[in-house]
């Protein structure tokens, strides 16, 4: 038995099950990892993230026992080992960096061949580099960094899908899991690898005309294995990448009771027939200042004093203020942080991408047990988004995970102008499962909140149109406006002959 027969029988063989990648959200969305002894490429453009992909790949590896070995030939081991620093790693020794530069003598001019174009000769010596390589280290696990030196160096598309076939024949025999990768940096966007590798994963960086960049990724191939399709939004992060898999609401079911939950305020869950069912969603509408956050707030509050756990994300205000705000009315919720019943996250749009967002959601109601979710506002949500469509169809799904859940969702959102006729930036009515309108109105001399239930789906409630107001006790709801015309167009008519506005009935 020959040497190379040894390293072969060392070698790990195709087909034994997947290789995880070392990032959660990924292998996730890779429905476990990358199938053994395959060829895969990893493409994107400079700063997407590739390389530290790559390294989280091997460090998984090593960390389960196998071998591997990263063949650069675009970055220095330095600067290799410097990138791996600044996530806190250090390069385990069960890796190897290969270094591949070209060969002295290709640099020499007077040792270069006249009859032969350099690029032929130093094509042949990269190859046989790295093949040396692999047989000396027998990786379990490698990756190659990067194609765009092949491609340079084959200078045409037939001899470079030659050497790439050349290659994936070679790492199969040695029964290694490879990575490829590709920066992109042609100016011809070329497939010839995606119809030789396995799978292909591709990375995307978006730059918003406000904000960080947004970064996503997508499996555009991967044969003979189901995988989460479609993009799924990605960080890069101080110890590596985090993944953050399109929620898909399907997925996620439990069983739990629709019995309704009450706002603890007696006439307010009158008006709803009843509160609001359990797993439902609620949709606040109204212009600035009428209470839509308050209104959401006292929800989760009863929901605290039922024992239940709450989530409170806060887009549009800033948190200290919020929370200023809402003790002066006798509501203390940094109290229930404290005790553990009540989270309140502030949420920075601009930073915040959809995916990571509906993560943090869907974490709080996993992990702990969260009953009660507020989202202030849905305007605030909506700048986090790309356009219309894109909120549309992430806010569908999350309500509709959130309902599955049996987690009770409140959603307000501001309309544009304060009476009269307004606008919602975007419709979403039809999403939720019960819609309250707030308005104002004036009457004798001031301005004046109302308050009514449009739309119920899982049962009955008042369609009567009730003035509410919000002082040092909190909310207070008042008669039916029977009295009044024209209320929710902000300058009603009266018609009755005694009119029971809250100013009567308090005296």
């Amino acid at each position: 038995m020959t040497q190379e027969d040894d390293r072969m029988k060392e070698a790990p063989q195709a087909g034994h099950g997947k290789a995880a990648t070392g990032i959660a959200g990924l292998d996730n969305v890779l429905s476990g990892g990358l199938s053994r002894g395959r060829v895969y490429l990893l493409e994107g453009s400079p700063g997407t993230g590739k390389t530290t992909v790559a390294l989280q790949f091997l460090m998984d590896g090593a960390a389960r026992g196998e071998r591997g070995l990263y063949i650069t030939l675009s970055e220095s081991e330095a600067e290799l080992r410097d990138g791996a620093a600044s996530h806190g790693w250090a390069i385990d020794p069960e890796i190897e960096v290969f270094e591949l530069t070209p060969p002295e003598s290709l640099l020499d001019a007077d040792q270069q061949q006249s009859l032969l174009y350099s690029s032929d000769l130093e094509l042949g010596e990269t190859t046989r580099a790295i093949f040396t390589a692999v047989e000396r280290a027998v990786p379990s696990r490698l990756v190659l960094d990067s194609l765009s030196e092949i491609r340079l160096l084959a200078q045409g598309s037939l001899r470079y899908r030659r050497q790439i076939l050349a290659l994936k024949h070679y790492f199969a025999r040695h029964g290694a899991t490879v990575l490829m990768l590709d920066d992109l940096t042609t100016e011809v966007e070329d497939k010839t690898v995606h119809s030789v590798a396995h799978g292909v994963i591709r990375l995307e960086e978006l730059a918003p005309s406000y904000g960080a960049e947004r970064r996503r990724m997508r499996v555009v191939k991967y044969r003979g294995q189901r995988f989460r399709g479609g993009f799924h939004d990605y960080t890069i992060e101080t110890g590596g990448i985090r993944v953050f898999p399109r929620l898909v609401a399907a997925e996620h079911r439990r069983d739990f009771a629709r019995d309704p939950q009450g706002s603890g305020v007696e006439d307010l869950d009158r008006l709803l027939g009843g509160g609001v069912e359990r797993g439902s969603s609620t949709l606040i509408i109204g212009p600035a200042g009428t209470g839509k956050s308050l209104l959401a707030i006292q929800f989760a509050m009863a929901a605290v004093a039922r024992g239940e756990k709450a989530a409170l994300f806060v887009f549009d205000e800033e948190l200290g203020l919020l929370l200023s705000r809402v003790r002066a009315m006798g509501i203390d919720l940094a109290a229930m942080q404290r005790d553990g019943l009540l989270t309140v996250e502030q949420v920075d749009a601009a930073e915040l991408s959809p995916g990571e967002f509906s993560h943090r959601v869907r974490h709080r109601v996993d992990s702990r047990g969260v009953s009660v979710v507020v989202i202030d506002s849905l305007n605030g949500y909506q700048s986090a988004m790309p356009d219309e469509r894109d909120l549309v169809l992430h806010i569908h799904e999350l309500l509709q995970y959130l309902n599955r859940q049996g987690t009770t969702t409140f959603l307000p959102v501001a309309q544009h102008g304060l009476v009269g006729d307004m606008k919602a930036p975007v419709d979403v009515t039809y999403l939720a499962d019960t819609v309250v309108l707030l308005r104002y109105f004036e009457a004798l001399g001031r301005v004046r909140r109302a308050i009514s239930v449009i739309k119920k789906r899982a049962s009955g409630h008042e369609d009567t149109i009730r003035e509410f107001r919000i002082d040092d006790g909190g909310i207070r709801i008042g008669q039916p406006l029977a009295a009044f015309q024209g209320v929710l167009r902000g300058v009603p008519v009266y018609v009755g002959a005694d009119a029971p506005l809250m100013d009567d009935q308090a005296g």
